[in-house]
């Protein structure tokens, strides 16, 4: 950064949300691009904190290192970082008449509620003589930039994802490179960073979860899983090994940047025709894909994209729903997943789509419920990847699993946990049982469970539904469905 810079009244306002770091930032980007003096500021937003019931969240307090690390990294450079505690559709307006910028540069965020807030922000920085300019962050295409031939939205993912990437470029995944030099030093006063606890928060046990935080933590992790990506195709499907990228919770909050790990990916299995780098190539587009289902068929963010499977009726069994969410339903690789959920909030890919058939076709709860405690629970929660996979495992969505294809959790969790490792992970409880038993214990005979110490219904419990009958009573259920697409 230039001295001039530290001296001058800044031109430009860069308002940080979900893009947490300070490489390969395309509203930083542009910003520096104008030429002009420019601030970044990030609010820590009242009109989403205050909603969170839960006030010890992971989620806050991984937003919290994200925004230190930043401020102190900006502060190395000789520049800092403004900081908020209010709500961000009167603080942006606010900070503006204070500085006098003439332009708000921001990455655009693509769900119903951050819509809204733009357009309120948008209209009040117009009565201000401000620009409000919005460029792409979070995805590579959005919206509408990858339609069929016909020039509507795709909702089927093949197509989809055949189109994306004949569609995509250099251009698309280049980086967003930021020249600092005209970054400017805002006013100290500005730049405090609330604690938690003055946000009405408190410390949760992130830091004892080991997830490498912030941008660096999150290179740290990408770093390490290039080393595993052409495994990846092999080993994403076991919870018990060590297959995924663990970056979700990265992207959600843009400490690491979509186009890096798209270019790399890309690059990797043009070049080697890596089945792994392909198959994550592939999980990546599957978030774009969700990007825009939400984005051309907004309708989908809160009701089914199949508007006859409205037509469900879903049991409104609370205590059935609250076995769920405790672990307690008796079905091992379901309670050992919810555990993993509620105990760290990550749960593996696979897992979620196990639980998530489990509780609308096992137990007949409707797929809102799930996705709403996800909502609550999950640390890399995304309403649109998070809507689209309830969908598909309801079977309500625009790309589903077929209604009559139900995972059966048995059979589940001896394919996929087949030695039972996740579940002793979870459940030390079940640790005795041979890995014959282990997935279901109920089926084990009286001796079996007595040399384990275990007793069901006390110190594990017995199912709370039969599998077998829940399936018919689904099948029964979803045929109100079947009924009216035959008429």
């Amino acid at each position: 950064m230039s001295q001039t810079s530290a001296l001058k009244s800044p031109k430009n306002l860069v308002w940080l949300r979900r893009d947490l770091r300070w490489d390969d930032h395309a509203a930083m980007a542009h910003a520096s691009q104008l030429g002009e003096v420019f601030v970044a500021a990030f609010i820590f937003d009242r009109e989403i904190l205050d909603q969170l019931a839960n006030k010890s969240d992971r989620r806050v307090e991984f937003i919290w290192e994200a925004v230190s690390a930043l401020k102190n990294h900006l502060i190395s450079l000789g520049g800092d970082l403004i900081i908020r505690y209010g709500n961000a559709s009167e603080m942006i307006p606010e900070l503006v008449s204070q500085l006098k910028v003439k332009r708000v540069i921001c990455a655009k965020d693509y769900e119903p509620a951050a819509l809204i807030r733009d357009q309120k922000v948008e209209q009040l920085l117009s009565s201000l003589n401000c620009q409000f300019i919005q460029v792409k962050d979070h995805v590579i295409f959005e919206g509408t930039e990858v339609l069929t031939q016909m020039s509507k939205p795709y909702s089927v993912f093949t197509p989809y994802k055949n189109a994306w990437l004949k569609k995509i470029t250099a251009h698309d995944v280049a980086e967003r490179s930021v020249d600092l030099q005209h970054l400017a030093k805002p006013d100290g006063k500005l730049c405090a960073l609330p604690s938690l606890e003055a946000m009405g928060f408190t410390e949760t046990n992130l830091k004892t979860l080991r997830i490498p935080l912030a941008q660096a933590g999150a290179q740290l992790l990408f770093e390490e899983f290039k080393e595993r990506m052409d495994a990846y195709s092999e080993t994403r499907n076991f919870p018990a090994v060590k297959g995924p990228s663990y970056l979700s919770v990265h992207l959600r909050f843009g400490t690491i940047s979509i186009r890096q790990l798209v270019r790399h990916a890309h690059a990797i299995f043009n070049s080697t025709n890596s089945e792994g780098a392909g198959v994550w190539l592939s999980e990546l587009v599957w978030r774009d894909f969700y990007f825009q289902i939400v984005a051309n068929f907004p309708h989908s963010a809160t009701n089914s994209f199949k508007p006859d499977y409205d037509l469900i009726a879903w049991d409104q069994d609370q205590e059935l729903f609250s076995a769920w969410c405790e672990a307690r339903t008796g079905f091992p690789l379901i309670d050992a997943a919810m555990i993993q959920l509620n105990t760290t909030g990550y749960m593996h890919n696979r897992l979620r789509m196990v639980v998530a058939s489990y509780l609308t076709k096992d137990l007949g709860i409707d797929w809102r419920w799930g996705e709403r405690y996800f909502a609550q629970t999950l640390n890399d929660y995304d309403l649109s990847a998070n809507v689209g996979g309830w969908q598909w495992a309801a079977s309500s969505g625009c790309d589903a699993q077929p209604y009559f294809r139900i995972f059966n959790p048995i059979s589940q969790s001896e394919k996929f946990d087949s030695d039972g490792l996740f579940i002793k992970r979870y459940l030390p409880q079940l640790a005795n049982l041979s890995k014959k038993d282990i997935h279901a214990p109920w089926l084990a005979s009286p001796m079996v469970l007595s040399g384990a110490n275990i007793k069901l219904g006390e110190n594990y419990p017995k199912p709370v539904v039969e599998h077998d009958k829940a399936r018919l009573k689904t099948l029964a259920r979803y045929a109100v469905v079947k009924t009216k697409a035959k008429n």
